[in-house]
């Protein structure tokens, strides 16, 4: 994987390459939501799409993967390779609000996100599908993309489905709620811009 941050930006580009999967990746931080996205798996261009839009990141995604096989492998790296663009362009972290909450409403469906920008990954998924597809997705998949997303954002995330009955509500308001909490997390606190939002004075790791 190659890619370097923008530092005079809070925007990253790269390129992630495997036997699997060749992805490229985008994103300014300080967007207004414009996306281009194409991974050869319609549902998970949505989401991507939804993730871009209700966060104001500008999001492009460009994937070819072993879609002959199954889903897996593109769900999982893109999860990764956006994950790794999203760390780039926040850099230091610094003068970040680190913290961000979302409550979505999709019609019957209700999922709450919160997370830290922390730069220490964890995921909590508390979130049940009664079906194994939605369309051709396996819906076991959406977890597999918010842990790699997780991972390599370097970001401590709950995704919490309070309830609902259509799946592809459920999923959707994951995304909506991730967005937005992002959008959250990334904006600038005038009142310590210069600072990284910790005691420690770095966020990451045991530091």
């Amino acid at each position: 994987m190659d890619g370097l941050p923008n530092r005079s930006a809070r925007q990253a580009s790269l390129k992630r390459a495997t036997n699997e999967t060749r992805i490229e990746v985008s994103l300014d931080l300080d967007g207004t939501g414009v996306y281009r996205i194409s991974t050869g798996v319609g549902f998970l261009d949505h989401m991507l799409e939804q993730l871009s839009r209700h966060s104001l990141i500008d999001l492009t995604v460009k994937a070819e993967g072993d879609l002959h096989i199954d889903f897996h492998h593109t769900t999982e790296d893109s999860g990764i390779a956006i994950g790794t663009a999203f760390a780039q362009a926040l850099g230091d972290r610094k003068g970040i609000s680190r913290y961000g909450e979302a409550t979505i409403p999709m019609d019957e469906t209700l999922t709450r996100v919160a997370l830290d920008l922390s730069n220490r990954p964890y995921l909590i998924w508390k979130v049940n599908f009664t079906r194994d597809k939605l369309g051709d997705m396996d819906t076991e998949l959406f977890k597999e993309w918010f842990q790699a997303f997780a991972q390599a954002a370097g970001v401590t995330l709950h995704v919490e489905n309070l309830y609902g009955d259509n799946n592809h509500h459920i999923v959707e308001s994951c995304f909506k709620a991730l967005a937005r909490a992002l959008r959250a997390a990334v904006e600038i606190d005038p009142r310590k811009a210069d600072a990284v939002p910790s005691t420690k004075g770095t966020l990451g790791g045991s530091l």
